[in-house]
């Protein structure tokens, strides 16, 4: 197989996992997200900001952006504008100036500006993380996710275009593994992917996959040891930022649902929980509880539930859960969920040997 690293790029962690298959090794780290070491670094200037780069995961570097357009001139590139909104009117409404990549990145060198460059794939900082594991910054692919909500047309809501995007995918090929693209195959609606899947052109590796967050996550659960062996489970993935849910049958994708984990509580929870399987959950009802909607391929039942497993950073909310859920731990760590599901989305695409994710 070769050296792999997987990345995966959530709204409070960097997780990251190095793969060498032919030693038998792997090294892994869990280290902040880009988007809140930006606004950190914003929040320690202070004046006028210049912009460049691409679109990345908002959030706090968004905040950070806003909040200082109202004591000072924000100049953004119109790709690192995306940051904050697709529709460039709502950036410009924030008091905040987009020109174009041209004019912002002439202004570097202004001394009137201190400036910033936008992206999820902080290069450096990943080679730095590698470096302290004691192995060669390179690697056969790289594999990184990030959650991508896509450019929405006109008048369609963002959420509902995101689910578009899952179901147009899944419906021809209905495994979590159908979310993975190789780094020329992106959608060009998926544009936070596409800009990751260009910057990671940089890197040095032969091959380069994205993948969405949410289906990298259940894919990962998925491979859970305590999954081994079972036919029909529920994942859970409680994210930093948002929460998903899957049931699976041998592999394949019967139907899922996705909410902000703000809004998840235990008996919304067990309430999700148990109409997923039995195929009662429509998407018109979680986007009216404010969640970013459901998909139901097929129904098998929850009588016939081997398994619910639980991961992710905020799992503790499955605590109150009147329902029998386990804790799972892919490869033995909870925060590495997004990564092996990344490792197991590119072996399974580029037909390589089982890994045993004990």
């Amino acid at each position: 197989m070769g050296r792999y690293l997987l990345v995966d790029i959530g709204a409070g962690t960097l997780d990251m996992l190095c793969y060498d298959s032919e030693q038998d090794l792997h090294y892994k780290a869990v280290a902040r997200a880009p988007v809140r070491v930006l606004a950190d670094e914003i929040s320690k200037t202070r004046g006028n900001l210049v912009v460049t780069g691409c679109e990345m995961g908002g959030g706090p570097v968004s905040q950070a952006l806003i909040d200082r357009a109202r004591m000072a001139e924000v100049v953004m590139s119109e790709p690192s504008a995306a940051t904050i909104h697709h529709d460039l009117r709502r950036v410009v409404a924030h008091g905040i100036r987009v020109v174009d990549a041209a004019t912002a990145e002439g202004l570097q060198n202004d001394p009137r500006y201190h400036p910033f460059h936008t992206g999820d794939l902080q290069t450096g900082r990943l080679q730095h993380l590698v470096n302290g594991f004691g192995v060669p910054f390179e690697f056969d692919a790289v594999a990184v996710c990030a959650q991508d909500h896509g450019a929405a047309p006109p008048g369609s809501s963002h959420l509902d275009f995101r689910h578009r995007m899952f179901t147009t995918a899944l419906t021809q090929n209905p495994v979590p593994q159908a979310m993975l693209y190789r780094s020329d195959q992106v959608p060009p609606q998926m544009t936070r992917l596409a800009a990751i899947a260009k910057a990671a052109q940089a890197l040095p590796t032969d091959r380069v996959y994205v993948m969405d967050s949410g289906m990298a996550a259940i894919l990962g659960a998925s491979k859970d040891v305590l999954a081994a062996g079972k036919k029909r489970i529920l994942v859970l993935d409680i994210a930093t930022s948002h929460t998903v849910g899957a049931a699976m049958e041998e592999g394949t994708l019967c139907g899922f649902f996705e909410y902000h984990t703000t809004d998840i509580t235990a008996e919304r929870l067990d309430r999700l929980l148990r109409d997923l399987p039995d195929g009662k959950l429509s998407h018109r009802r979680v986007l009216d509880e404010g969640g970013h909607g459901a998909y139901i391929r097929s129904a098998f039942g929850f009588d016939k539930v081997e398994l619910i497993l639980a991961t992710g950073p905020r799992r503790r909310l499955a605590l109150a859960s009147a329902l029998p859920i386990s804790f799972g731990a892919p490869w033995g760590d909870n925060m590495m969920t997004g990564t092996v599901g990344l490792m197991e989305a590119v072996r399974l695409r580029e037909g390589l040997p089982p890994v045993h994710f004990l």
